[in-house]
């Protein structure tokens, strides 16, 4: 790989500008649902609500971390959810059927989800395979493994007391006991830092904006771009392999049959948040912000007793407006 990016993607003044507009829309709609919701109804801004929506947040945030950083290369990842659920098993299988410490459940956990993430990488940048035909094999693959490993059967951590801790716990509210933050939201927002100053600050977040934008003169110029698209999909596994982690801590189980759906909500935030599916354009803010407002929206609705269903066709239709309108502003950018 080189070391310094001979092509650049759209300069870094023309990309905050772009996606400045559709980060305030976002915030702004996330501000009319809390005040909607709030009115609505008078459980929502209780304390165990609030630490509710930021603990299902923590599990869809991590996971649209990782899908942004792959659709902002111009692909996409259809197994982050079922990835998720296979690394679960992984640590599952690490503590508790070997019976190993539990900081080698983590480290499983997430070296699982780099290896995957690698190959699926691979598929797509040595095999030439579509990222969406790669990643929706891969989603199989994993979903079928997942239920083998475990003999279909949940895994338990009896044997790991500590392990709730990794998500349930609070490092926050034993320093400041008025904010007991779930660390699960903790590792959530230190992840985001991580990410967003690796894509604005660092060489792969250079050549990852590069990618999305004109990989082929990125290929021309000299780079390695397989390997750098490679190292990308490795990232966005790991960081699934970290969401595995949160959401079994949260379950105290890892949960075979689990992570199918996760990846639209996923998708669904990414693009909310102002990352174009196009590639080349996006941030690890308007995705935070994309995944409090589904977090928000579907805790509201569960609220207001709406059925599971209509919850579903509300997500579907979110989607489908946040990928128009992400259709209209490429189109006015020209």
């Amino acid at each position: 790989m080189t070391s310094t990016p001979a092509v650049t993607a759209t300069p870094a003044k023309d990309r905050k500008a772009s996606g400045a507009q559709q980060k305030l829309l976002a915030f702004a709609s996330l501000i009319v649902l809390l005040v909607f919701f709030s009115l609505a109804s008078p459980n929502f801004l209780q304390t165990a609500n609030i630490i509710a929506i930021l603990q299902a947040t923590s599990v869809n945030g991590v996971l649209a971390i990782a899908a942004t950083l792959v659709i902002i290369t111009g692909g996409i990842d259809l197994s982050v959810g079922t990835l998720m659920t296979f690394c679960a098993v992984i640590s599952g299988v690490v503590l508790t059927f070997l019976g190993m410490p539990l900081p080698f459940g983590i480290l499983g956990a997430i070296a699982a989800g780099t290896a995957c993430g690698l190959i699926s990488g691979t598929l797509i940048a040595k095999m030439k395979i579509p990222p969406f035909i790669a990643t929706l094999g891969m989603m199989l693959i994993l979903k079928g493994l997942s239920l083998v490993i475990s003999g279909t059967k949940p895994i338990y951590f009896n044997d790991t007391p500590s392990y709730p801790e990794i998500s349930t716990g609070s490092l926050i509210g034993t320093i400041i006991p008025a904010l007991p933050i779930p660390n699960g939201v903790l590792i959530l927002f230190i992840l985001a830092l991580v990410i967003g100053y690796v894509l604005n600050r660092t060489v792969l977040g250079r050549y990852c904006f590069a990618l999305g934008s004109n990989e082929e003169a990125v290929r021309l110029s000299g780079v390695n771009t397989d390997g750098w698209k490679m190292a990308i999909y490795a990232l966005a596994g790991g960081i699934c392999g970290l969401a595995g982690l949160i959401i079994s801590s949260r379950l105290n189980s890892a949960q075979p049959a689990l992570g199918l759906g996760y990846e639209l909500d996923a998708i669904a935030a990414v693009v909310i948040g102002g990352t174009s599916l196009a590639g080349g354009r996006g941030s690890v803010l308007g995705t935070i912000i994309g995944a409090l407002i589904m977090s928000v929206l579907l805790n509201g609705l569960r609220i207001m007793s709406v059925a599971q269903e209509w919850q579903t066709v509300v997500t579907g239709l979110i989607i489908i407006a946040a990928v128009y309108a992400d259709m209209m502003r490429r189109r006015r950018m020209g």
